[in-house]
């Protein structure tokens, strides 16, 4: 009976890993061992970041909002408490496009919760 090794499942993995590999430097764009390496490592970095850039966001927006209060003579954490004690429903990534963008409606935002 001949050896049956479902050639097509494989050459299907085998694929898939190149296709994720795609660009990749030397070896790792056409070696199967060192592309599979390669592409799970990047995978990894993947999701790790992707969280990481969800506290690397919320630390810049911070910075702004800092940066804004500042200039009206108040600290972040003084801003931040009092809109919570007003019961405003602004979240730091508004607060810090306002700080930025928009600095007549920051200075509102801060005249109201004074």
């Amino acid at each position: 009976m001949p050896r049956s090794v479902n050639a097509v499942a494989s050459r299907a993995r085998r694929k898939k890993m190149f296709k994720l590999a795609k660009g990749y430097w030397g070896a790792r764009g056409n070696v199967l061992t060192v592309a599979k390496n390669t592409v799970e490592k990047g995978l990894g970095y993947a999701y790790r970041d992707r969280r990481t850039k969800k506290r690397n966001f919320r630390s810049l927006w911070i910075m702004r909002i800092n940066a804004g209060a500042r200039e009206h003579g108040m600290s972040y954490s003084e801003l931040m408490g009092k809109i919570h004690a007003k019961g405003l429903d602004l979240n730091r990534k508004t607060l810090a496009d306002l700080a930025l963008n928009h600095p007549q409606a920051f200075k509102a935002v801060i005249d109201s919760v004074k």
